[in-house]
């Protein structure tokens, strides 16, 4: 037997190497295989063979996966353990011994001639194989994929997977590709995954993940015998608590149920990637990592539990929990809490009961869908009747709460019935994840659900039907109005109306006594300068915390304590007492925990303060794009920080009195609190629309350059789209930890900005190059690929294609299918002078962004370019008024008030099918 003595070796994490030695013994014509095991200071030793069996002149060889002897930390705990070959970190798949150690190197690994493996250490079984029946020849092989088996030598040929014993079969923290995790049920044995102890002792924790027998049999994570999250059943299509699976290019997973075993496992597509699931007893998760070879670490691919209601029975019996609810804990309809002073005090324990007791003979059944079902432990499952008897099955048995198909694939088939209360419910907030559940109710709650849903059709209806009336009044009234302000030539931009005029507003603009009786009006604080001026020590240059896009910003503390922020808009920057009312206006009424407050203001002379709270940490940019400070920021705070922008952002568009357009949404705008949560600032550009506008455009272009729309740069149009443009710019920045101007990729022909380098690499099925480096420990690889996405889809080149903030927010906190982005705007950019203008332009600006206010609706390098063609013509760049009108002229009152009707008689056939919940 050869032995090969080699030093290259040293890539596993273990700091004590070993000696491998094999002898083969002959005693009475049965053959046993030895192992000993001696321990050296420097060198590595493997037994080498030309293939991965232990027989009587071989050893076992070592090809992915290496089988030996180990400590983790202790050199006196030695364990006997399979891991990966080629990685150094984190990689030990399968332990032997977690539970028995051994103090020193005395330890002999032995196959027997009943084909038994056995570890002994100072004549002591420390671990050993149980196979059910001898082998005439047996072997011991370490395949490729982590599993280690024992089978007869003379069946390898006829029955390549006939194993006699299997390390796939026995506890481990650690899921591989093609092991099964579930039940064998001839041999009533259980295969699930044990959790270590800690990172360094392989002991078996009390955290488990597996599949339960139940009728209904469901996955589901124990800490000890207690329930601590139940995944759900298979339904047919997918497990029960999870959304409806999207592509992935890492894995296929499949589920099993027959008269001999029930089990899922997984498989790799791609067989040169690793990948393996973890129960993590400290973290109390389930993750699923993927090996980066460019990296040399394990990235996160998703985790377990996703969110807070995977936690089981949270919300208590016959209630659900949704994360798209407030509070998040809900009755199920027909129910009311069992404790309403407990309920309202969100401590949902108790759960819910019913409103009234049922009558068994007169029951019915309320249709509620996109549920994980509730717990299967009080569950009769009969495989053979359809969705109808299954109905009729449930009547006829009063202790019968619910049922539905046990498969849903398909037209559905299958009965699965409920007995008892309904315990750990969950809602998807995206319509076609989880599934239907008909819930048995009283016949009065029944009704009540009719004569609800019959009077919300009529009050509907009527409400519609007024609005309509009312707004073809006003639609009318507004545009004569506009017709008169046109035949002017009022061509100053729409202030946002707040029940002021905007003429006598810009008329009466430098009045001091008008301006502080509007400000009065919208019941905004005034501070006297006094007060500033102390807070501020004189606006020393110290206070000074950041450069605005019209003024500084100085920080401040009040008298009572408080700290404040204080905006000192420049009477040189461009911003009137139109942007400073503008500003005030919008802000003062704006209520959103992911927006700035503003606290008063102070005008005194041609001073224009505004007093904001104080951010403890400054401005987003600070952090993604410090190679220091951007450290502090982790996958997870970063992911919050993007929804916590995209809620604000919804606020804005949606939510509030008013439809209000940014206009210059950037990372220096997002201010973060000393918690980290980020607040949208600086309204100065911002633009309000009332009612159904949605678009307007602009003859004074003004934003930061990157970050604007196409279709706001060169022709003045903004909506809400453009603001959607801007935040995936944003998306893009925060995940790569890069400025959209400063990265330049590309061919020959091509100088690609962030944009488009993360378009080409997504292309290239290469997204993941895009993750800044410093967030690629923390990061989930799922959501990462999202967010990327995401911001493709925002920033493609039309606005029609983008999609809302609302869409945005769905995609972001779900697993729903997205839709493939179109080529986004400014792509690609030919290099040009124009391009040599911008990289000139970069330098000369201090702070690396370059505030944009334009007289028309093209940029300057578009100006310069038709400069250049016209040389002979002295060709004045003179900007073209447009008159707006201020309601769209080509909409007529008919024609709006036709879209209402239709949309009233959406309405009308849409609400019978709402769900009763």
């Amino acid at each position: 037997m050869d032995v090969i003595y080699t030093d290259s070796d040293q890539d596993t994490i273990f700091k004590t190497m070993v000696l491998l030695t094999t002898t083969v013994r002959k005693a009475e014509a049965k053959r046993s295989i030895i192992v000993y095991i001696l321990f050296l200071p420097s060198l590595v030793f493997f037994i080498a063979a030309d293939t991965s069996f232990i027989s009587q002149s071989q050893s076992l060889s070592y090809g992915k996966t290496i089988l030996g002897f180990f400590s983790l930390g202790n050199p006196n705990k030695i364990y006997l353990g399979i891991w990966y070959k080629n990685i150094a970190v984190q990689n030990v798949v399968w332990v032997a011994n977690g539970g028995n150690p051994m103090n020193d190197s005395s330890a002999i690994l032995k196959l027997n001639s009943s084909g038994n493996l056995v570890l002994t250490h100072n004549n002591t079984v420390v671990w050993s194989t149980s196979s059910p029946k001898e082998a005439q020849n047996p072997v011991a092989e370490l395949l490729d994929s982590g599993n280690l088996v024992i089978r007869d030598e003379n069946e390898i040929k006829s029955n390549p997977e006939a194993y006699l014993w299997q390390s796939f079969d026995y506890s481990s923290n650690t899921m591989l590709s093609g092991k099964k995790v579930g039940w064998d049920l001839k041999r009533n044995l259980s295969i699930r995954l044990i959790a270590w102890k800690s990172s360094d002792d392989p002991t078996p924790g009390d955290l488990s993940w597996g599949i339960t027998l139940h009728p209904y049999p469901e996955i589901c994570m124990m800490k000890g015998t207690t329930k601590y999250l139940r995944l759900g059943p298979w339904n047919g299509l997918h497990i029960s608590g999870r959304s409806v699976p999207r592509p992935n290019s890492v894995y296929h997973f499949q589920f099993v149920s027959n008269k001999e075993e029930i089990y899922y496992t997984w498989t790799l597509k791609n067989t040169s990637l690793l990948s393996k699931v973890v129960l993590n007893q400290t973290t109390q998760q389930r993750l699923r990592y993927v090996w980066s070879e460019a990296d040399k670490s394990w990235m996160i691919y998703s985790t377990l539990p996703e969110d807070y209601c995977d936690h089981y029975g949270i919300c208590g019996a016959n209630s659900y929990c949704s994360t798209s609810a407030y509070p998040m804990c809900q009755c199920l309809k027909g129910f009311q809490p069992k404790s309403p002073e407990e309920w309202n005090s969100m401590v949902w324990t108790q759960g819910c009961t019913l409103k009234h007791n049922l009558t068994c003979n007169n029951d019915g059944f309320a249709f509620v869908d996109g549920l994980k079902v509730p717990d299967t432990q009080n569950t009769t499952v009969v495989e053979t009747i359809d969705l109808e008897q299954c109905r009729t099955k449930c009547l006829n048995n009063c202790s019968c709460m619910a049922y539905t198909n046990s498969n849903i694939s398909g037209s559905g088939s299958g009965c699965v019935m409920w007995f008892r209360d309904l315990i750990d419910i969950k809602r998807f907030p995206v319509p076609g994840n989880g599934q239907p559940l008909y819930i048995r109710l009283h016949p009065l709650e029944l009704e009540s659900i009719r004569n609800k849903h019959s009077k919300t059709i009529i009050v509907t209806s009527s409400v519609a039907a007024t609005i309509v009336v009312i707004l073809a009044i006003y639609f009318i009234y507004r545009r004569n109005i506009a017709e008169k302000s046109n035949a002017e030539n009022n061509h100053e931009e729409a202030l946002p109306q707040h029940g002021l005029n905007q003429r006598n507003i810009a008329d009466r603009s430098k009045t001091k006594e008008n301006i502080k009786k509007q400000l009065e009006d919208l019941d905004v604080p005034l501070f006297d300068l006094r007060t500033i001026t102390t807070a501020t020590n004189n606006f020393m240059l110290d206070n000074k915390i950041g450069q605005g896009g019209f003024g500084s910003v100085y920080k401040g503390k009040l008298v009572d304590g408080r700290e404040i922020a204080v905006k000192r808009l420049s009477n040189r920057s461009g911003q009137g007492i139109t942007e400073f009312i503008t500003e005030v206006k919008l802000i003062a009424k704006l209520q959103h925990r992911n927006l700035v407050r503003l606290l008063g203001c102070c005008f005194p002379r041609q001073e224009k303060l505004l007093v904001y709270e104080y951010m403890v940490n400054g401005s987003l940019d600070s952090f993604i794009f410090d190679q220091i400070k951007g450290k502090l920021l982790d996958w997870p705070q970063r992911f919050h920080i993007i929804f916590g922008i995209a809620r604000g952002l919804l606020y804005l568009h949606q939510d509030s009195r008013l439809r209000i357009i940014h206009r210059d949404l950037k990372a220096s705008n997002v201010l973060l609190d000393e918690k980290l949560n980020p607040k949208i600032s600086d309204f100065g550009m911002a633009r309000a629309f009332a009612g159904d506008q949605t678009e307007g455009n602009t003859n004074r272009v003004v934003g930061t350059y990157g970050y604007m729309a196409p279709e706001y740069a060169v022709d003045g149009l903004f909506s809400i789209k453009s603001d959607v443009y801007s935040f995936g710019i944003l998306l893009l920045e925060i995940v790569c930890g890069n400025k959209n101007r400063d990265l330049c990729h590309g061919n020959q022909n091509q100088n690609l900005n962030l944009v488009g380098y993360a378009w080409t690499l997504r292309k290239e099925n290469n997204a993941l190059q895009l993750i800044d480096s410093r967030i690629k420990d923390s990061c989930v690889i799922p959501e990462v690929l999202r967010c990327i996405h995401v911001s493709l889809l925002c920033v493609q080149q039309y606005p029609e294609d983008r999609p809302n903030m609302t869409s945005v927010i769905q995609m972001l906190g779900s697993e729903m299918e997205l839709v493939e982005p179109k080529e986004p705007g400014f792509f690609p950019r030919r290099i040009t002078h124009e391009g040599n203008l911008s990289s000139n332009l970069n330098q000369m600006t201090s702070n690396d962004e370059l505030t944009i206010t334009s007289l028309n609706g093209s940029n300057i390098f578009d100006i310069i370019r038709i400069a250049l063609l016209f040389p002979l013509i002295g060709l004045t760049v003179k900007p073209i008024k447009r008159i707006r009108a201020c309601i769209l002229p080509s909409h007529t009152p008919e024609t709006i008030f036709g879209g209402l009707l239709g949309f009233i008689t959406v309405m009308h056939f849409s609400l019978p099918s709402l769900s009763n919940l």
